[in-house]
């Protein structure tokens, strides 16, 4: 170093390093006139976590079941892994790899849940070898013979092929990737648990008698994925060393049980001892999931019918997942008390009330201009309209009071809802709806008594036998019994009364009036009088009282005073968020540049594109102005007058529209991206030309 060199210290910059925004900062109004928006946040995310949870707990509840059947198949063989006879069925059956065919159905973002809840049960109380395995990790043998044996062994695998192509040193903890050496670590690992007890759930597997030999359970989470060729030889693999290890497969399957045999060869498969598990279909499980978080009181926040349905549709028309209808349901609550500074009411009682209470004269003015708030308003005596629409005071207490009647109308409305969906579900073509999310649908939109459907049902009820409406009827009385409005209550006593009557008639009577109408002129005479017997009298009594119920409870929540507070309407933002349509927005991209780029440049009117858009978005306009197969030297010289406007060139100049090498190679690479997006392709007919493949704008 010589005398001029030196060294120096920088020191950090004293700038403030950019603050990172909060989650509960984007519900706070930028003007910061309305105060309610961490209250709403903090709804929002109590009202979150409890979709979460509750979600969980009815996936454990329906997965118990079949991963109870599954737990019960992996431990019988276990035991007779573990106590092997010389007779010749066991000597055969122990040839066998024991597998579990788990059929999930198609909604695979489900299959993680369950699959992850059966990996803890195994390691909780049956062994601690289990490991999970994805087509995708697994494209050819040495990848799935890799993760299967790093998964159990916790240690790095190596494959030859990757040491010699890699040239790196491999760390000390690496083993080869054979079966032979899981064998020998399994032996090992056993022998030293056995001895210490120092292997994790030992304990445990010992009070279940599995101490001696826990098995290895691998888990194929998507089998249909899976290469066949590496499945046949891993299965062929494995089944060498099945008297050392005691290896269980579990299949996790979307489609059929018969996949297995159109994946695998016979002579694979015969070394397989195959048990079928059948999952719930998702539709019950979607039913479920509907019954505990929507169609239920205990949860404040509310979906339209539209919102619903969209949901629905999304569920039944794309993937099946229960996990993505949630997703939704969350979203659409996240949209609400988000778009909704009203929301904030959107709670508990005590809650609701208290933040009645606190509402600003900004909060009050959006509660007068509420549709709902003021058809109630009109209701009222002129009196009484002056004082809602001056008195700030005055509208925090009738808040307080609608709010306890919408919660009334929901604790009426769940109980009728399930009555009339269990008397009608039943009814031949189920005029109602087969599932009771169809009824409830039906119920918001519309007064349901006044469709001909309805009608119909209603019909087919009168003509019900005793046995029949007896039955139905202790249904709904089961139904109504943990109502705790007076309502209910009410309905609850008179729908007993109804049955006793219904128990009352005397059968001798009835039976005698039978045999009696045996006689033609007796029979001719019934006719002619019409005369309605006391069955079919109570029975019209019974079900008009029904009817009373449907019509004073299940009317349209968007006749209750301050629906809005809870049901969220905005179906088209829900359905632009969670319903993917890339061709929409490619295209409104490519004609509407501002509406992604939000420069005030592109800036143009209806139908135009801004001659300062990128390249594509010319290139694409221009092409719409073609037929079906375009010139592309036209093309070309019509891109070179938009772009040199676009830089200002005066259109008298010599070399405006001038198409130079920069223009030339700019207009080839926005062609090739449409072609690569799919709106041309290059054709023989014409050497110097492309054909359009799209038509609109749609």
């Amino acid at each position: 170093m010589n005398e001029s060199s030196g060294c120096f210290v920088f020191k950090p910059s004293s700038k403030k390093r950019k603050r990172t925004v909060g989650i509960d900062e984007y519900f706070v109004d930028g003007n910061d006139d309305c105060g309610n928006g961490r209250e709403r946040f903090n709804i929002c995310q109590k009202l979150w976590e409890k979709i979460k949870m509750d979600t969980e707990i009815l996936q454990d509840e329906l997965n118990e079941k079949i991963l109870e059947s599954l737990l019960d198949f992996i431990k019988k063989c276990t035991l007779s892994f573990q106590s092997r006879t010389d007779d010749w069925a066991s000597r055969m059956r122990a040839s066998e790899i024991p597998t579990a065919a788990l059929v999930l159905g198609v909604n695979v973002p489900d299959h993680d849940m369950t699959f992850q809840s059966l990996s803890d049960l195994l390691k909780n109380s049956v062994t601690p070898f289990s490991v999970s395995v994805q087509a995708k990790e697994c494209t050819a043998l040495k990848n799935l013979m890799q993760r299967v044996l790093e998964r159990l062994m916790g240690v790095g695998v190596s494959v030859e092929e990757d040491e010699e192509d890699s040239g790196i040193h491999l760390p000390q903890k690496r083993v080869s990737c054979s079966i032979s050496v899981l064998c020998q670590w399994y032996k090992t690992v056993t022998k030293v648990g056995r001895r210490t007890l120092k292997l994790s759930h030992y304990k445990t597997c010992s009070e279940n008698g599995f101490l001696q030999s826990p098995p290895i359970v691998v888990i194929f989470k998507d089998f249909e994925a899976f290469n066949p060729r590496v499945l046949q030889d891993f299965i062929l693999i494995c089944n060498r060393y099945i008297h050392e290890l005691p290896l269980i497969f579990v299949f996790g399957i979307a489609t059929s049980p018969s996949t297995v045999q159109h994946i695998l060869p016979h002579s694979v498969s015969s070394l397989l001892c195959i048990e079928l598990f059948q999952s719930l279909s998702c539709t019950q499980h979607l039913a479920t999931v509907i019954d505990k978080l929507i169609l239920t009181s205990q949860f404040p926040f509310k979906l339209t019918g539209k919102v619903l349905q969209v949901l629905v549709s999304i569920f039944l028309y794309h993937d099946f997942s229960v996990r993505n209808f949630v997703k939704g349901l969350q979203l659409a609550l996240l949209e609400h008390f988000h778009s909704q500074p009203l929301s904030v009411l959107c709670c508990k009682k005590q809650e609701a009330r208290h933040n009645a209470q606190k509402l600003s004269h900004k909060d009050v003015e959006m509660v007068r201009q509420l549709p709902s708030f003021m058809r109630y308003v009109e209701t009222q005596e002129p009196q009484e309209q002056v004082q809602l629409l001056t008195s700030d005071d005055h509208v925090k207490e009738v808040c307080q009071m609608l709010l306890k009647g919408l919660r009334k109308y929901h604790k009426n409305y769940y109980p009728i809802l399930r009555c009339l969906h269990s008397l009608t579900a039943s009814l031949p073509k189920y005029p109602l709806g087969k599932q009771i999310r169809e009824l409830h649908i039906s119920c918001l939109e519309k007064n349901v008594w006044e469709t001909n459907e309805y009608e119909s049902a209603m019909q087919l009820l009168r003509l019900l036998a005793k046995d029949e409406l007896v039955a139905a009827l202790r249904k709904c009385a089961d139904i109504l019994k943990p109502g705790k409005t007076k309502k209910m209550k009410s309905a609850l006593q008179q729908l007993e009364d109804y049955i006793i009557r219904f128990e009352q008639l005397d059968g001798k009577i009835s039976l005698k009036l039978y045999s009696q109408c045996l006689c033609t002129k007796m029979l001719l005479r019934s006719r002619r009088t019409k005369k309605m017997s006391p069955f079919e009298i109570l029975r019209n009594e019974t079900l008009d009282f029904i009817d009373g119920l449907v019509r004073s409870h299940l009317t349209p929540p968007e006749l209750q005073p301050l629906n809005e507070v809870c049901y969220y309407s905005s179906s088209g933002v829900l359905r632009r968020h969670l319903n993917a349509t890339p061709r929409t927005s490619i295209q409104t991209a490519l004609s509407h540049p501002f509406y992604f780029l939000q420069n005030e440049n592109l800036k143009t009117d209806a139908g135009t594109v801004s001659s300062a858009a990128p390249d594509i978005c010319i290139v694409y306009k221009l092409h719409l102005e073609c037929g079906r197969l375009i010139n592309l030297y036209d093309w070309l010289e019509a891109y070179a007058t938009v772009v040199s406007a676009a830089e200002g060139k005066d259109p008298d100049a010599e070399d405006y529209g001038k198409v130079d090498e920069l223009k030339h190679a700019r207009f080839i690479q926005s062609v090739s991206e449409l072609e690569f997006l799919g709106f041309v392709k290059s054709t023989k007919q014409k050497t110097d030309h492309v054909a359009r493949l799209t038509w609109g704008g749609c």
